[in-house]
């Protein structure tokens, strides 16, 4: 499989969940080390978000890495720098987003790699952050998130697209029940989440 071929099947790639893997963790830590040393001073923070980040959850095999940095012209900036350190992306796609720039790598055909680039401390930071410590620190909400995935893999296997979209009302419920966000209104909320949680 050339270098194209192995990236066109990455893109197309089913959506296929499997057991936690201990290892998830440590490949987390390790990007965030090669990120942080090819971009020194310019990454405030970067968490590890998604299913990957919250122990015993079955997930897709891609870690997902939420990077902060100053402003979204920061993120914007990086379109090519981090393309040339080993991530893709489409540069039509992140052109329709204003609050965060998207990355993947992949190797063999398969997605290794998922990179949110937001603004630090912002909104949609925040509700990354909230909705994986809510997964962690709750086990019940873990499980029907878990149960939630598993029904939608197997009906949106194939459409990526579907499959995280119809885990929004999931999302946005658990959201509205994290501390601050009580009287936040749900239309502002549903927008904001939408194609974020790819997990």
């Amino acid at each position: 499989m050339n270098h194209r071929e192995s990236l066109l099947a990455a893109i197309h790639e089913q959506v296929t969940l499997l057991p936690y893997d201990a290892s998830w963790p440590e490949r987390y830590l390790e990007e965030r080390q090669r990120l942080l040393s090819l971009f020194p001073m310019t990454f405030i923070d970067i968490q590890h978000i998604g299913s990957t980040a919250v122990p015993g959850l079955e997930a897709k095999p891609i870690i997902d890495l939420i990077v902060g940095v100053d402003s979204m012209d920061v993120a914007k900036s990086l379109n090519e720098p981090l393309c040339s350190a080993g991530y893709a992306t489409s540069a039509e796609f992140n052109q329709t987003l204003t609050d965060r720039q998207w990355f993947m790598r992949w190797a063999n055909g398969h997605r290794t790699h998922h990179l949110h680039v937001v603004v630090h401390g912002g909104e949609v930071w925040t509700q990354h952050i909230q909705f994986r410590d809510a997964l962690r620190s709750n086990p019940k909400i873990a499980a029907e998130y878990a149960q939630l995935k598993a029904e939608l893999a197997v009906r949106h296997g194939s459409d990526r697209e579907a499959y995280t979209n119809a885990k929004s009302a999931f999302i946005l419920a658990t959201l509205a029940r994290a501390p601050g966000n009580i009287d936040r209104h749900a239309p502002e909320l549903s927008s904001a989440i939408d194609h974020q949680y790819p997990d």
